[in-house]
């Protein structure tokens, strides 16, 4: 089963408090308006991801799919910030604070049947505010959100294996419930038509010809009884 990371939030904090407003002057197309919002906001091209610098020292990266795209990103901002003057610590120490990963379960689910299977003291499921289920593991402390289509998705991970641990462990417990039928996407669309021979031996050939002239009318012949008489109709 495939499991896709959509993004990894980290943290960390480069020691010394920031001037942000000789940062966003230094960093181009930065966002820093702090009426509106307290940190300043720098987005990356490659990796495409988003960092948020706070007076404090702390800094949020959000947007990346690895472990590797959020230490490039960090890396290539503070690179930035030292050659605009500023000191601060040259290895930050970097910290996953979630991690939100997708994957699929090849098969269709009866989210109130998986309700009443999981424990309603561990899921919560309101179709009427919400179409997906809400599933909370304690280990992995994490959250598994279901869809009726099989879809869906893990949140609350600090590694990529407690998301392969979490999706495990639903798959396996849907299984054993017997809510899993692993037919969806299965089927092989060939399988469903005839082979080439069995068409070519039920196959009738038809031609198509013009329409073809109208016989021609030919007068009507009286019918005669056995005695020579002229049947009543025909009087």
């Amino acid at each position: 089963m495939r499991i896709r990371i959509e993004n990894v939030v980290a943290s960390t904090s480069l020691g010394a408090e920031l001037d942000l407003q000789s940062i966003a002057l230094a960093l181009d197309y930065a966002e820093y308006e702090p009426d509106r919002f307290p940190g300043l906001i720098y987005r990356l091209k490659q990796p495409k991801t988003a960092i948020l610098l706070f007076h404090s020292g702390k800094v949020v990266c959000t947007g990346g799919k690895s472990w590797k795209q959020v230490d490039d990103t960090v890396r290539t901002v503070s690179e930035l910030i030292r050659r605009g003057g500023q000191k601060i610590l040259m290895h930050p120490k970097i910290q996953v604070q979630n991690i939100v990963a997708t994957s699929d379960l090849e098969s269709e689910i009866n989210l109130n049947a998986v309700a009443i299977t999981l424990g309603l003291d561990r899921v919560e499921y309101e179709p009427e505010q919400f179409p997906g289920l809400v599933c909370r593991l304690k280990e992995p402390r994490v959250v598994v959100l279901l869809f009726g289509s099989g879809k869906l998705v893990c949140t609350g991970a600090r590694r990529p294996s407690d998301v392969s641990l979490a999706v495990e462990k639903i798959t396996k417990e849907l299984e054993g419930a017997g809510l899993l039928r692993r037919e969806r996407g299965r089927a092989n669309p060939a399988s469903n038509r005839p082979s080439q021979k069995s068409r070519s031996s039920t196959a009738v050939p038809v031609s198509v010809s013009p329409d073809p002239a109208p016989p021609p009318i030919l007068p009507r012949r009286r019918r005669h009884l056995p005695d020579g008489r002229p049947p009543i109709s025909s009087l």
